[in-house]
This record gives C-alpha cells, sequence and structure tokens, in this order.
C-alpha cells in the first residue's frame, strides 16, 4: 500500500506521488515570535514532524522548511512596550521556541528562514505580481508606498478554501487606515509607521505583509511548485488562500500539490482564546506533564480531528507513555542478564503482522491514532514474551530493532541514539554500587544512585537484581 493523502485542494484522498521522484519538498507554517508558542501550535508541530520522519524513514529525501514570523504588529507593540528592539524581542522567543519545541521531541527544519533577513526575495516576488497586473500601489496625502493584491484579478481565488469571491466579500472588513479598492484585497507591503522597523523598497521604506513572506520563502528553498504545504485549519482563510493566490500570480504555476490541515486544539471541548481565559502556552503545560506525553496525546487522534486538551486525556497519556518507557527498560535489562535458548517463531510472526499494520495506519491519510494503538499492541506482545525466564538473543534484537524504528517515527518512547553506550555506563555504576553494598559502603552506593537520579534513571531494587529506567520527563 502506498501513501495516501487527503488533499484539502481537491477534497479528495490521493496517491501521494511527489513532484521530483524521490524527493519532497514540505513546507510548514511556523510561529510568529512575539511570545511562547501555544498548544494550539504546538499540534501542527508535532505531527506534521511525524510525517516529515515518517517520509524520511521509507525513504524519500525530505527539504522540510518552517518559516519564523518576526516582524508583524504583535511584534512590533510587545517590543515598543518592553523598549527593546523587534529584533531582540525575536531572537529571545526563537530561542525559547527551540527550548520547548526540542523537549517535544520536534526535530529541527531543514532550513528555519526569516522574514526579515529574506526582504530582496519578498520585494522581488511583490514586484513580479505587480509586473502582471494583480497588484497595486496606493498613495494618498498621508500615505504613500501601500502596496496590495488585487484579488479580483485571480479568477480562482477561493479554491482552497472553496468559497466564492463574493461569498468571502460578505464578510470581509477594511481595518483602521487602510484604502484598498475592495475589502478583500490584502497587503503585501505597508508602507513606514513612526516607531516600526521598515525597509527600502520600490514603494518607498516600510515592511512586508504577513502572508508574502511564506511565498517568497517557500520558493527561494523549495521551487515555484512544492509537495506539501501543512498548517493548522485556521490558516486555511485567509493565510493560505492568498498564499495560493500570489504565488500562482507571480509564477503562473502551481504552487501546492497536496495541502494539509490539522483539526482544531479544545481546552475544555472550547476552541483555544485568550478571551475565553483557556489559553495555554506550551511552556506552562511542560510544567503540569511530560513532553513526551503531550506529544504521545497530540498523536492519539486523526490529524485532521478535532482534539480536546483535557486533564483526563493528558494523565493517560502520561501512563500510556510511562508502560512504553518500561517496556523500553525492561528489554534492555533482560538482553544483558536472561539470553538463553528458545523458538522464537511465533513472535517474530505476530511481530510482522503488526508491524505490517503500523504501515498500513500511517499509509492511510497518515493515521496516527491508528498506528500509537498497533505500538501498544506490540509492547503488549513484548512484555508477554519478556515473562520468560530465558529467551534467545535474536528475541531481543527483533524487539528492540522494533521498537526502535517505530519511535524514530512517532518519538513517543525517548529512545536516543546514545541509549546503548548510556546502557552500558549505566550498568558499570549498578555493578560498581552492587560490590559497594556489598562491602557495606552505603555512603558510595547511595551516591552512585543519586547521581544517577540526577541524570533522570531511576534504580529499582528487586529479586532478580537492579533494573533501571529513565524517569519520565
Amino acid at each position: 500500500m502506498s501513501l495516501v493523502l487527503y488533499n484539502d485542494l481537491t477534497r479528495e484522498r490521493e496517491e501521494f506521488i511527489p513532484v521530483r521522484g524521490g524527493c519532497v519538498s514540505f513546507y510548514s507554517c511556523g510561529p510568529t515570535v512575539y511570545d511562547y508558542f501555544h498548544i494550539g501550535n504546538a499540534r501542527p508541530f508535532i505531527v506534521f514532524d511525524v510525517l516529515r520522519r515518517y517520509l524520511e524513514h521509507v525513504g524519500y529525501k525530505v527539504t522540510f522548511v518552517q518559516n519564523f514570523t518576526d516582524i508583524d504588529d504583535k511584534m512590533i507593540n510587545r517590543a515598543n512596550s518592553e523598549g527593546i528592539t523587534v529584533a531582540q524581542l525575536a531572537e529571545r522567543f526563537i530561542e525559547e521556541y527551540y527550548r520547548d519545541a526540542d523537549a517535544l521531541g520536534i526535530r529541527r527544519a531543514t532550513a528555519a528562514p526569516r522574514a526579515t533577513e529574506h526582504m530582496p526575495e519578498i520585494i522581488g516576488m511583490i514586484e513580479k505580481i505587480m509586473s502582471k497586473g494583480h497588484a497595486y500601489q496606493v498613495k494618498t496625502p498621508s500615505r504613500d508606498g501601500d502596496v496590495y493584491f488585487d484579488v479580483r484579478s485571480y479568477a480562482p481565488y477561493g479554491k482552497l478554501s472553496k468559497q466564492s469571491i463574493d461569498e468571502l466579500n460578505a464578510g470581509a472588513r477594511v481595518e483602521v487606515g487602510e484604502v484598498k479598492r475592495d475589502p478583500l484585497d490584502f497587503a503585501l507591503w505597508k508602507a513606514e509607521k513612526p516607531g516600526e522597523p521598515s525597509w527600502d523598497s520600490p514603494w518607498g521604506k516600510g515592511r512586508p505583509g504577513w502572508h508574502i513572506e511564506c511565498s517568497a520563502m517557500s520558493s527561494k528553498y523549495l521551487g515555484e511548485t512544492i509537495d506539501i504545504h501543512s498548517g493548522g485549519v485556521d490558516l486555511t482563510f485567509p493565510h493560505h488562500e492568498n498564499e495560493v493566490a500570489q504565488s500562482e500570480a507571480a509564477t503562473g504555476k502551481p504552487f501546492v500539490k497536496y495541502w494539509l490541515h490539522n483539526g482544531f486544539l479544545l481546552i475544555d471541548k472550547e476552541k483555544m482564546s485568550k478571551s475565553l481565559g483557556n489559553f495555554m502556552t506550551v511552556r506552562a503545560a511542560r510544567e503540569k506533564y511530560p513532553p513526551l506525553a503531550i506529544r504521545l496525546f497530540m498523536l492519539s487522534a486523526h490529524y485532521r480531528s478535532p482534539i480536546n486538551f483535557a486533564p483526563e486525556g493528558l494523565e493517560q497519556a502520561m501512563g500510556g507513555v510511562t508502560r512504553l518507557r518500561n517496556c523500553w527498560s525492561d528489554l534492555l535489562h533482560a538482553r544483558d542478564n536472561r539470553v538463553g535458548e528458545g523458538d522464537i517463531t511465533s513472535f517474530i510472526e505476530e511481530l510482522k503482522r503488526l508491524d505490517a499494520r503500523f504501515y498500513e495506519a500511517m499509509d492511510d491519510d497518515f493515521n496516527t491514532a491508528a498506528a500509537v494503538g498497533v505500538l501498544f499492541e506490540i509492547v503488549k506482545l513484548v512484555n508477554t514474551w519478556l515473562k520468560q525466564e530465558r529467551l534467545p538473543a535474536g528475541f531481543f534484537q527483533a524487539a528492540e530493532d522494533e521498537l526502535r524504528q517505530l519511535d524514530d517515527i512517532l518519538g513517543v518512547i525517548g529512545i536516543e541514539k546514545s541509549d546503548d553506550s548510556e546502557a552500558d555506563e549505566v550498568e558499570r555504576l549498578i555493578e560498581e554500587r552492587d560490590a559497594a553494598r556489598k562491602a557495606r559502603d552505603f555512603a558510595f552506593s547511595d551516591k552512585i544512585r543519586d547521581d544517577l537520579l540526577a541524570r533522570g534513571i531511576v534504580l529499582e531494587d528487586t529479586p532478580q537484581g537492579t533494573k533501571w529506567k529513565r524517569k519520565l520527563a
């Protein structure tokens, strides 16, 4: 079975066939770095990180681009209120973004471009759009330099959100200070205002509108037609609709082949909103729940479905991560202490059957909820076999390979590439601790235990010997 994805552009399930053979160009909308990113943002960051991992796992060379919006009204207002520059604010919260994203297991993008570092590309794309008659400059006595995209000049406008221009126009509004031909027209370039950062352009000093940065940067790093563009469903209109219009107006080519949007994240069954008081940053969520539990929670529903961020769901995810981590820890401990003889034919056959179901789930519109369910079935299978006193080396190799492989895709067990060397070191320290206890040097044995605990490793003394596992973090 090949990968099938639901394409929001066509509203159909389609076989995934990249534009350029074995290479995948993948753009995902990143954060506006004026604050810590919130758990609503965490959902697309996590789920599309897994899609990227899966594509790489099955053999594609993926170029994954996620931008930072580092100039907009929110950033300007906050920087001014704190008495710092917008650049300083951006630098601070990009660093904080990585701190939270790394904790959630989100792999860093191939390229992470910032809007302010791509003014030549942004200005160049606006010039192309204007040269083809799809944008215009507004000149007034008070402002000279605003450039707007002429929505009615682009006939397919609305094809992504599946709404006509007249339907969209009914809900459109003109912001204070805007002078444009049609309420749906959107800013490509904004004339300079006092107290704002600005850049030189053919239309005077100013700064880019929000939508144009993604088109310019995706074109630079991925080409004029890309395979996948992802983001939250709330970005479908106007952000992604406007990206389609301006990109295709500039190039005359299709912009994106597959559009993917994740469903809303709700808090206590309400859409997250600052006005409702249910807004939560990832930083705050991490103070309540381990990052691996947040990640598992986000993957436990289909990406296109709404998901309710509630305590009971997070507690269930915490229990799930504990089961996964304990299985991995028990497997490593048994491997070092209980190798023997035996027939594992039935284990291998069942493992292959479950493995095939995992890939079927992932190929079926990237169904991580079903894939996570299969992972727990595999863990149950491994735990059942671990009840035996002795097991052949082939069992341990097959089980470890399977768990490593699936965790490399989902990232919910927290298996690191350094686990083997770490395991050797921990086992050595456990031997030193055992020797110290036999010599009744309890101060030294307690020091080893405490040092390991400080590194997140918990020791458990059992009749079968000392077991260890990494503390849920």
